[in-house]
């Protein structure tokens, strides 16, 4: 008996693509980051969604891709989305892309999906090229959890109110950024997070990629001394995992605080600080007090 393998074969033609809406990753950057399932949807699609047209037919033009290229942006959504609803109830190929990397994150195309799903179509994801997580793996920061927060404000205050909703948050932070304020978001992040390990990577997978790597404070000096340009991708580590204090140290903290507080507030002070449990120092409390 033959054992199937569970790889597709690496076949294509136009009839094998099915009708539906096909969510396309395109290169961030090198035009040969692209997988060969993404370039069979393309070459098979009867209509090819661009969030910018120009930028996508560089692409369709090295692959020699002929496609009905049509603008879907933000801003036509209320007359295209009828058109693309049409046209997916007529049994059409959809494909959408967005400019560079996975479509829908940091993108438009969410209504769309949504809309698609909505009426019964079915919606299929080719996966490729994504900024944020080919950072990630060249970032040398905990990659066994992260979160991905898109762009943050514009305005320090509201980029700092946002920034407080992740300062426990246990994981790898990413954002993306742009040249013209890196230095006041870098400053922002340390203000509010700490100074913490993190990373910047610009211009991923172009010719002038670089990753610069360092605390909050050592990227900010960086980006005052050479101010970085292109496309921003910042990482930021997780908090570091608080140092327990010995019951030595937990003991001479005690002795200090005990006459002045007494056992109850010396216990929660201390406790916030040691990192053991209230109730524990405060028994300890009790043995020295008696």
């Amino acid at each position: 008996m033959t054992k199937r393998n569970s790889i597709s074969p690496a076949k294509s033609t136009q009839s094998q693509t099915s009708p539906g809406l096909y969510i396309v990753a395109t290169p961030i950057g090198n035009l040969r980051d692209i997988t060969l399932r993404a370039l069979d949807v393309l070459k098979s699609a009867d209509h090819i969604l661009a969030e910018d047209t120009r930028q996508t037919r560089k692409l369709l033009e090295a692959y020699d891709i002929e496609g009905g290229l049509i603008a879907y942006h933000d801003h036509n959504v209320a007359k295209m989305l009828p058109k693309v609803m049409e046209w997916l109830g007529a049994g059409k190929v959809i494909a959408q892309v967005s400019d560079a990397g996975t479509p829908l994150v940091s993108d438009p195309g969410y209504k769309l999906v949504r809309a698609a799903i909505e009426a019964g179509h079915d919606v299929f994801p080719v996966p490729g090229a994504s900024a944020p997580m080919a950072a990630l793996v060249a970032a040398g920061l905990p990659s066994d959890r992260f979160f991905f927060g898109g762009f943050l404000p514009n305005k320090s205050a509201a980029r700092r109110s946002i920034l407080i909703e992740f300062l426990s948050l246990k994981s790898t932070l990413i954002f993306f950024e742009s040249p013209n304020r890196i230095v006041d978001s870098l400053s922002d992040m340390k203000a509010v997070l700490g100074d913490r390990d993190a990373v910047l990577a610009r211009e991923l997978t172009k010719k002038f990629e670089q990753i610069r790597r360092g605390s909050l404070s050592d990227l900010i000096s960086s980006c005052e001394e050479v101010p970085p340009k292109g496309e921003i991708v910042v990482l930021i580590g997780p908090p570091a995992a608080p140092q327990i204090w010995s019951p030595a140290e937990v003991d001479a903290a005690l002795k200090q605080k005990l006459p002045e507080l007494g056992a109850k507030r010396a216990s929660a002070e201390i406790a916030n600080s040691s990192g053991w449990a209230k109730r524990n120092v405060y028994q300890r409390a009790i043995l020295l007090s008696s």
